[in-house]
């Protein structure tokens, strides 16, 4: 099952089989020499690694029906009943706290109406706007909009249509294809009966459905490529080629976009490089392989680190990136389709304390929140164990795969009243078993989540400059 980090692995294994796309009369033209082709595709691979990686989701999630991951055709709401578990392999870094819904939005022929069903404000719940371009453009949910009822409209790059009354407010996808991600808490698993109740208020569908009127003429059929790890090694700048389409080159994006187009890649730009010399597909590979190791660089040392601790407020719309495609990669990688930091943050690590790499077949840990000094938030916290290597949920013999701030009640406090998490492969004793959070027999990936922080101290935020710091791993004595 092809996982985004076996995308990207594959992708950085790129090698002289190089393919891109279609004349061959290519070197005939004003095609870049090899030092420039190079420099062309590390950029390249830099600034498309989030939108191929999102449309390895797209592909699995809305378009292969045997994908083994799919969830929705296009345009329809799909509701997860339960919290992701080792078996989903789509996404990396999935959260495990509230079970998700899905629409992915085709936006060519009309626009989108999302409806909401009142929501008491004591459920988190979010639905984040991402696009093909990995923007968050928008969100609705307990921060963004309270517990109302609500219609809200979704409208693709081009749309100049007037917006209907009774719509509480209009979302600008900058792409043709995007998707809504739902997150609804949930407190317990007694409490999933409550989550699908509010699930089922959750309704998707046209603007022309919405109204009551006939809908306009289909969008063209397209024929979507295949996706999956083998071909990523030779398809990579194929698969972005393919996505560029259908988003409309922002104002940052046109220098990038220019020199793609010089070595093919494009709109309207559809080349194919086979009969390239072989030293220039080489050296195309060789400029992936350097994107590819400056985006791995660059997330280890995203934000600021602090006990261990990487603290970086990644994701967020275009004018949050601005055109640094580097940070716009590196948000991806780190864990795609997270949310703004006013909605969420995300720590993270794979070193304890003293900087030495998390592996829980040498070392148990502890992880200790003193008394007073949970992390601060209006919604609520977890944190969530993942494979060093896969940055995937672990299978373990308790089935749990995070600890979050609804299980406190059955947690036990040490005598200071300070709480403790035991990270470890192995079960610390049934006296203990309330706060084990299971580890891989391997390296280590764990994520804190601080759903809707507070913005008064303590606080995380401003990423990286709060008050409230993340408490380091340690090795259990």
């Amino acid at each position: 099952m092809l996982t985004k980090r076996d995308l990207l692995r594959a992708a950085a294994a790129l090698v002289a089989v190089t393919v891109i796309a279609k004349p061959s009369r290519l070197m005939a033209q004003n095609y870049p020499d090899i030092l420039e082709a190079k420099e062309i595709a590390e950029q390249g691979f830099i600034y498309g690694l989030p939108i191929v990686m999102n449309y390895a989701v797209m592909n699995e999630y809305a378009i292969d029906r045997n994908s083994g991951q799919f969830k929705a055709p296009f345009n329809e709401i799909k509701n997860e009943p339960n919290v992701y578990t080792y078996k989903d392999t789509a996404i990396v870094t999935p959260n495990s706290d509230t079970p998700y819904s899905f629409v992915w939005m085709d936006l060519r022929a009309e626009p989108m109406v999302l409806s909401v069903p009142a929501i008491d404000t004591k459920r988190y719940y979010s639905v984040m706007l991402c696009d093909g371009n990995t923007y968050n453009y928008g969100y609705i949910g307990t921060r963004a909009t309270g517990g109302e009822a609500g219609d809200y409209m979704v409208v693709g790059p081009d749309w100049k249509g007037e917006t209907p009354a009774g719509i509480k407010q209009v979302f600008r996808s900058s792409t043709q294809f995007s998707l809504a991600g739902y997150r609804t808490q949930l407190f317990g698993p007694d409490d999933l009966d409550n989550v699908k109740a509010v699930q089922a208020g959750y309704k998707a569908q046209p603007l022309s459905a919405y109204l009551g009127q006939p809908a306009p003429a289909a969008a063209p059929t397209i024929d979507f490529p295949k996706i999956d790890k083998e071909l990523v090694k030779t398809n990579f700048l194929d698969y972005l080629d393919f996505s560029l389409q259908f988003a409309p080159a922002q104002d940052n994006e046109k220098e990038i976009r220019a020199r793609l187009a010089r070595i093919g890649i494009g709109p309207g730009k559809t080349f194919d490089f086979k009969d390239l010399p072989l030293e220039h597909r080489l050296e195309i590979g060789l400029g992936m392989k350097e994107g590819q190791r400056k985006v791995d660089e660059a997330v280890a040392k995203a934000g600021k680190t602090i006990n261990g601790w990487q603290v970086a407020g990644l994701p967020g719309d275009s004018q949050h990136y601005n055109g640094d495609w580097l940070k716009r990669a590196v948000a991806a990688q780190a864990g795609i389709y997270g949310n703004d930091p006013e909605e969420a943050m995300y720590p993270y690590t794979r070193v304890d304390g003293d900087g030495q790499t998390l592996d829980g077949s040498k070392h148990n840990y502890t992880l200790t929140f003193p008394a007073g000094q949970l992390p601060p938030v209006n919604s609520f916290w977890s944190v969530t164990m993942y494979d060093g290597k896969s940055q995937l949920l672990i299978k373990n013999p308790i089935d749990r795969y995070l600890i979050n701030s609804p299980m406190l009640p059955g947690m036990k406090k040490n005598e200071d009243g300070s709480v403790t998490l035991y990270i470890q492969k192995d079960s610390p004793g049934a006296d203990k078993e309330a706060n084990w959070l299971p580890a891989p027999n391997d390296t280590i990936y764990l994520v804190m989540r601080l759903y809707w922080p507070k913005t008064e101290a303590p606080s995380i935020l401003p990423a990286g400059e709060g008050s409230w710091q993340p408490p380091a791993i340690v090795v259990a004595q």
